[in-house]
Order: C-alpha cells, then sequence, then structure tokens
C-alpha cells in the first residue's frame, strides 16, 4: 500500500509538473532499484545574506541533508576574496567527503568555479568549459561507480546558456550509466534553453518550489536532472527545498531517486 501511495504521488506531481520525471509502471522496482540523493548548492563562497562568511554553517546544511552527491556552484580556491582559502577543500574536509574541483575562471590571484563533493571516491572526473560571455563557465563530470554526476553554472546571457545545452548533452551520450545534471543554470521552466534541455533530460526536482533569493524565494533557476535513458528507470521519492533563509542567496535543493534497470 505505500509503495503504490509514492507511486500515485510521484504521478500526481508529473501531471501537474510535466516536466518532471515519473514511471507509472514496475512498482516494485522502489524496493529492488538503488536509492540515491543528489543535492545542488550555489553557496556563494558561503558567504551568507547577513554578510557572514560561515563554512562551517554551510558544510553542517550539507551534512544534515546527507546527500550521496552534492554539486556546489560559486567557490573560491585560494583568492585573496577567500583570503587564500580553498572553500571546498574547507567543505569537504567538515563534510568528510571527497571533493572533486573544477576552476572555470583565474580570479584575484586564485581560481573560481565549480565542485562536486561525494561520499564514495570518485572513479574519474572530466571538464569541458561553457561560453559566457560576461565570465566563463565549465561543466564537471564526475564518474562513480554506479552513476556520472554532472555540476553546472550556467552563464547569465541567454545564447550562452543555449548553447551550453548542446555541449552537456552531447558529452552525456557516451556514457552507458545513468547521467545525472545538477546546478544553478539561471534559467525557468519554459525559457528556450529548458525546453531544449528537456528534449533528452528529465527535471527531477519541482519547479514550482522557487530556489533565489533565499530570504524570499520567487524564482526555481536550480535544478537537478537525468538523462533520459531507456535502459534506466528513474522514480521520484521526494523533492525538497530546503529553508535556509541565511546561509547562501540561493536555497539548496536536492531529491531523492531510486534507479534500476
Amino acid at each position: 500500500m505505500k509503495r503504490n501511495l509514492i507511486a500515485l504521488a510521484v504521478c500526481l506531481t508529473a501531471f501537474i509538473f510535466p516536466n518532471v520525471a515519473c514511471t507509472s509502471e514496475g512498482n516494485e522496482d522502489i524496493i529492488s532499484g538503488d536509492t540515491i540523493k543528489i543535492l545542488s548548492y550555489n553557496v556563494r563562497n558561503c558567504k551568507g545574506l547577513d554578510n557572514i562568511t560561515d563554512y562551517t554553517r554551510v558544510a553542517g546544511i550539507i551534512s544534515r541533508i546527507d546527500a550521496d552527491f552534492v554539486a556546489v556552484q560559486e567557490l573560491d580556491s585560494a583568492t585573496e576574496r577567500s583570503n587564500q582559502v580553498v572553500v571546498l577543500n574547507e567543505l569537504a574536509a567538515k563534510t568528510k567527503m571527497y571533493a572533486t574541483y573544477r576552476a572555470s575562471i583565474s580570479y584575484q590571484g586564485g581560481k573560481y568555479g565549480i565542485g562536486m563533493l561525494t561520499k564514495e571516491k570518485p572513479l574519474s572526473s572530466e571538464a569541458l568549459p561553457l561560453p559566457g560571455k560576461e565570465e566563463k563557465r565549465s561543466v564537471l563530470i564526475v564518474e562513480m561507480d554506479k552513476y556520472v554526476i554532472c555540476c553546472t553554472h550556467f552563464s547569465l546571457t541567454q545564447a550562452d546558456r543555449i548553447a551550453s545545452v548542446d555541449i552537456i548533452t552531447n558529452a552525456a551520450k557516451k556514457y552507458s550509466k545513468p547521467v545525472f545534471l545538477a546546478g544553478d543554470l539561471n534559467s525557468v521552466t519554459g525559457s528556450t534553453e529548458m525546453k531544449n534541455l528537456v528534449k533528452d533530460w528529465l527535471i527531477l526536482n519541482n519547479p514550482a518550489q522557487p530556489t533565489i533569493p533565499a530570504n524570499s524565494p520567487k524564482s526555481c533557476i536550480d535544478f537537478v536532472l537525468v538523462k533520459k535513458d531507456s535502459k534506466h528507470k528513474v522514480e521520484i521519492l521526494k523533492s525538497v527545498v530546503e529553508n535556509e533563509p541565511v546561509a547562501s542567496d540561493h536555497l539548496p535543493v536536492w531529491v531523492d531517486v531510486v534507479v534500476s534497470r
């Protein structure tokens, strides 16, 4: 009965939000598949809306959510702004997770970019540059034993975002494992880039739950998605936007999903 209620809730969500993934058949895979949790969090270098930089505060939020994979955006690495602190390493040490970093640009004597925190050590990682007229962007691709997780932070310019969709989708084609994408896409559902993205990807979080600004959220621009794949089925168990109105200007968004063949 509980599994049927879960499946009904998932499909009702998909009815209301048609870009959200839903599988209505084979509910027994909720038990037989692997459950994973994926978090996307733009941490703004751990500088909160109270103008206090607090690595422990952000690490505490990440630890409490207890995700298997954490896509993190807006990370300084040994810059003047961060007082030479490598922000992702600070978070990794405090959460006891593995850190994988990708610098998108050089900045103030160091680097600035995106990263991934994982409970298990990755098998490999690669990064690709993405267009950015106001600031160069990138996508970080981390391969795990069973999954591939991508983290990105899209440009503020729509033409760059549209081009980035094609780059990431093409990069994902070489993997036979389920491929997930998480990050700050600087886009809302209904935009041209999101319409292009959902041709090949399924949105897993609920776009009706806004993620920015953190103290008075009005728009959802932070997403977790999965590449469409006929060999694997993804069931959404839970989609949550955390009420953390101070730690960053974005709210953390995470999903619990079951992946089965």
